[in-house]
């Protein structure tokens, strides 16, 4: 790829855009000290973004031959803010942040050259949401194709792992394969040398962004938003779980098979191999209620969508399922990770832990439990000592003990307060399919999908809860109308559409008043 023409005394304009520990200020850095020592003037300033989600920092850079200054005869005077309109090249260290950067005008066809990983750090609204909050990448491709001059779009941060290095090197890699800058490879890599850290690592990373961005197409192709269906082993990896798959394979049909092995599978990590045949104990159940009813010519689309939302239902988060993730080895390898701590370097992680008065009595024998529940001493203490949380360190002794006692009393958990009342919640909403099918296939499908609300614990849980709840009743009330499962249908996406109940409520006393 050959470097890019410039014009004379117009300096080379560059807005990098990153969020906090993708290296934003690094590859600034980079290009600085590159353009310094082919001896070029360059000046770089940044925009701190409010926060690690609501904006990134924006990086600006001017660059301009020490030839041009001479043939002025002064020194220049380097803007300190990219202008919507004047930006030569966009960097940006995230797929929404290019998105962010067309917005702000930065981006223009005419002389911009757009360069962004392709991979997503959601943002707190998208993770938060609901539903599916999460924004669609292809508009950002579509914006990208219609705005840049040039629009190179590839995954960025797999390569910088591939390495075993930091997005920052991929990213200077790609710069210097779009030839957007007017160096030489050699430039590029002598930088990263100078700075001497990780430079291996650093060069492998590069190289990948280099060729990737040299052999990159026009245009970048569609994601792929379609999520692969989990293949169904072949044999199982514990023999004792070998019947649980034989049963799988004879009893079910093959479109639910892969969902139902990941359900078994998820019982088995929540609670034990009894509970896992619990599950298959309710799917066998639906399974015939589903046959009985035209499952057949529906392509079994209730035991489908029964075998995902049963096994969340069965396999709910409570006190104890939080605290065994917090202490898994897995978690906190995952945190080195991100953070990049060092083999010989200590990581402490701390938790926010806000349990309400219902986790803490849900944690504990139904009996005594309820009693607490309905104590206003007990509810005072708790809201005195808990009310606004506590923070505690995970990696700690005292802080791991304690939570690795909790997800311990798994053992006892079907004799606590919370499980009584998930096993309830489960046999009305079993109860409620059996009662539907029969009048309203789709209407039944509608309410299985309806427990997609329930998730998380806390206030999400409450929340989630309350609205699943209501359509619920609603389902029974809607039974028997020709519109009933398109009416379901639009209800609950408009429970998960919106945070408050207000919406969903309001949409529901039109459909009944109609």
């Amino acid at each position: 790829m050959k470097p890019v023409p410039m014009q004379q005394g117009n300096p080379i304009k560059i807005a990098i855009l990153a969020m906090g520990g993708q290296g934003g200020g690094v590859l600034a850095d980079w290009i600085v000290d590159m353009a310094e020592h082919a001896g070029w003037w360059a000046q770089t300033t940044s925009v701190p973004g409010v926060a690690q989600r609501t904006g990134a920092t924006i990086y600006y850079l001017e660059l301009l031959p020490e030839s041009d200054v001479q043939r002025a005869g002064r020194q220049p005077a380097l803007a300190l803010m990219p202008t919507p309109g004047d930006v030569d090249l966009v960097v940006a260290a995230e797929l929404m942040e290019g998105g962010r950067a067309i917005q702000r005008g930065l981006v223009t066809p005419e002389r911009t050259v757009l360069l962004t990983s392709s991979h997503r750090s959601y943002a707190v609204s998208e993770k938060s949401a609901p539903g599916n909050g999460i924004a669609d990448p292809n508009k950002v491709l579509e914006a990208g194709r219609a705005a840049a001059k040039r629009f190179l779009c590839f995954d960025l941060q797999a390569l910088a792992d591939r390495a075993g290095s930091v997005i920052s090197a991929s990213l200077f890699g790609a710069v210097a394969g779009s030839g957007a800058l007017p160096f030489a490879r050699e430039d590029f890599e002598a930088t990263v040398r100078r700075a001497g850290l990780g430079v291996d690592a650093s060069l492998r990373a590069f190289a990948l962004g280099f060729e990737s961005a040299a052999q990159a197409p026009a245009q970048p192709a569609p994601i792929d938003l379609e999520r692969p269906v989990p293949a169904l082993p072949d044999v199982a990896a514990n023999p004792r779980t070998q019947a649980l798959l034989d049963a799988i394979k004879r009893d079910f049909p093959a479109c639910a098979q892969p969902m139902l092995a990941v359900g078994a599978r998820r019982q088995i990590e929540f609670q034990d191999l009894a509970y896992a045949r619990d599950y298959l104990r309710h799917m066998k159940a639906i399974r015939d209620l589903d046959a009985a009813h035209g499952g057949e010519g529906q392509q079994w689309a209730l035991t489908c969508a029964a075998a995902r939302y049963v096994a969340t239902a069965m396999a709910y988060d409570d006190v104890i399922r939080v605290a065994d993730l917090k202490t898994r080895g897995t978690r906190f390898d995952r945190v080195r990770e991100e953070v990049g701590a060092r083999p010989d370097q200590l990581v402490y992680t701390t938790e926010f832990m806000h349990p309400r008065l219902e986790e803490i009595c849900g944690t504990l024998p139904a009996g005594l439990g309820r009693w607490l529940e309905g104590s206003k001493a007990f509810g005072g203490f708790v809201a005195r000592r808990l009310g606004h949380g506590r923070r505690m360190q995970s990696g700690t002794l005292g802080g791991f003990l304690m939570l690795y006692a909790l997800a311990g009393m798994r053992r006892f958990r079907r004799g606590t307060l919370r499980h009584q009342a998930e096993a309830a919640g489960l046999r009305q909403w079993l109860d409620l399919i059996a009662k539907l099918a029969p009048r309203d296939y789709a209407l039944a499908v509608e309410a299985v999908n309806c427990r997609r609300l329930v998730k998380g614990y806390s206030d999400t849980h409450v929340r989630g809860g309350g609205k699943y709840r209501q359509l619920i009743a609603a389902a029974e009330q809607l039974a028997g109308r020709p519109d009933a499962a398109a009416t379901l249908r639009a209800l609950r996406d408009t429970a998960l559409a919106n945070e408050k109940c207000g919406p969903m409520e309001r949409q529901l006393a039109e459909k009944l008043a109609a």
